[in-house]
C-alpha cells in the first residue's frame, strides 16, 4: 500500500508539479563545461525531487493510517532524514535556479546543512531506538568472533560513522544524477533490494534482531514507488529533472536503511554504481592534480561515455543492466549468508532432537 499510494502520488504530483514550474520560468540551468549535447536541456523544470519526497511521506503516512499500524521511531527517523537531506537540496536548487547559473549553496553551507541533517538522525536513532552499533554486513553480529573486523563503536563512534556514511551515500547519489533517469531508475532497484531485506529481516527476527523491521520496509517500499512515479517524466528525454532535492534525499535515504537495517558494507554493493561514478570522480581529480593528465574524457564517468559516442539512452540503459546486477549480487550474498546460517540452526536443532 506505501508503495504504491508514494507512486500514484508522484505520478499524478510531478505531472502538476511540470506545469507549475514552467507558467514560473523555474528551469534547470546548464553547467557550461558539461557535455555540448546538454545544453539543449536548459530551462528544462528542475526539483523534481520534491514529487519524490512528497510522494514517498504520503505513500507512508497513509498506509499506517489506513491499515492502524503503529507508526515506528525508526521509520519516522528515516524519514526525517529523507526530509531533511531534500529540503538542503531543495535550498541548493532554488538558489541555482534564482542566480540562473548551476551554482546554488556554497560547498561549506551545503555540507555543513547536510552534517546537521545527518547528525541529528544518528544521535537521534542510537539514542531512541533499539539500532545495533556494530559494524555489520548483512546482519548485526556478522563479524562476531572473527577478530580484526568485530568492531563495537559505542553510541559515539556509530554516530561519527553514520555521518560519514551518509555524506557519502548522499555525494554519491548526487554524482549519478547526470542522465534523464539514471539515478532514479537505479534509486529503484537499490529501494527494492531494501524493501526485500527489511521484510525478511521482520520474518527472521531471531537471526536479525532488527527493531522496527517492517515498518523499515515500508519506507523502502515508499521510497521505490515514489521514484518509480517520478521517472515515468524523468525518463529521456526528461521533461523534469529530481536536482539536489532529489539526489540529496535518495541518498540519505539509501544510507538511512542500510544504518537502521544492519547492512552499512553491504550498500556499497546494492549501490555500486553509485561507487563507480564517485570512484571515477576521485581518480579523475587525483589523476589530473598528480599526474596532470585526465583519465576519463570527462567525470563522472557516464559523461566519458557520451564524449565516446554512446548515446545517452545507450548509457543509461547499460548502467541500468549494472545496477540492476549489482542489486541481484547484493540480495544473493545476504540470502547466501541467511542460508547458511539456517542450515547450521537447524542441523544442531535436528542433532538435540535426534540426542533426545
Amino acid at each position: 500500500m506505501a508503495g504504491g499510494l508514494a507512486l500514484a502520488t508522484s505520478l499524478v504530483g510531478t505531472r502538476y508539479l511540470i506545469t507549475w514550474l514552467v507558467e514560473h520560468r523555474i528551469g534547470q540551468p546548464i553547467r557550461e563545461e558539461g557535455p555540448k549535447g546538454h545544453q539543449t536541456k536548459a530551462g528544462t523544470p528542475t526539483m523534481g525531487g520534491v514529487a519524490i519526497v512528497v510522494g514517498a511521506v504520503v505513500g507512508y503516512t497513509m498506509a499506517h493510517i489506513r491499515s492502524r499500524v503503529v507508526f515506528t521511531r525508526s521509520g519516522i527517523l528515516v524519514l526525517a532524514l529523507v526530509v531533511g537531506a531534500g529540503i538542503v537540496g531543495f535550498l541548493d536548487d532554488w538558489i541555482a535556479i534564482k542566480r540562473e547559473r548551476n551554482l546554488g549553496l556554497n560547498a561549506r553551507m551545503k555540507v555543513l546543512g547536510l552534517l546537521a541533517v545527518a547528525v541529528g538522525f544518528a544521535v537521534l536513532t542510537v539514542t531512541q531506538t533499539g539500532v545495533h552499533t556494530t559494524l555489520s554486513f548483512t546482519r548485526f553480529d556478522s563479524f562476531a568472533g572473527s577478530g580484526l573486523l568485530d568492531i563495537d563503536f559505542g553510541k559515539v563512534g556509530w554516530v561519527v560513522w553514520s555521518v560519514l556514511l551518509i555524506m557519502g551515500s548522499t555525494n554519491a547519489v548526487n554524482l549519478t544524477d547526470g542522465l534523464d533517469g539514471l539515478a532514479a531508475g537505479s534509486s529503484i532497484f537499490a529501494f527494492s533490494a531494501f524493501t526485500i531485506i527489511g521484510f525478511w529481516a521482520f520474518r527472521n527476527p531471531e537471526i536479525y534482531q532488527v527493531e522496527h523491521a517492517l515498518d523499515l520496509a515500508v519506507v523502502a517500499a515508499a521510497m521505490l514507488g515514489g521514484c518509480t512515479g517520478f521517472l515515468w517524466w524523468n525518463a529521456h528525454p526528461a521533461r523534469i529533472f529530481m536536482g539536489d532535492t532529489g539526489s540529496l534525499a535518495i541518498g540519505a535515504g539509501l544510507a538511512g536503511l542500510a544504518l537502521t537495517l544492519d547492512t552499512m558494507l553491504l550498500l556499497p554493493i546494492i549501490g555500486a554504481l553509485f561507487v563507480i561514478e564517485t570512484v571515477s570522480v576521485m581518480l579523475q581529480v587525483f589523476s589530473f592534480q598528480v599526474f596532470g593528465r585526465r583519465i576519463f574524457r570527462m567525470a563522472p564517468i557516464h559523461h566519458h561515455y557520451e564524449l565516446m559516442g554512446w548515446h545517452e539512452n545507450t548509457v543509461i540503459v547499460r548502467f541500468w543492466i549494472v545496477a540492476g546486477l549489482a542489486t541481484a549480487l547484493g540480495l544473493g550474498i545476504f540470502y547466501a549468508d541467511f542460508n547458511g546460517l539456517y542450515r547450521v540452526d537447524f542441523g544442531f536443532v535436528s542433532t538435540l532432537a535426534g540426542g533426545s
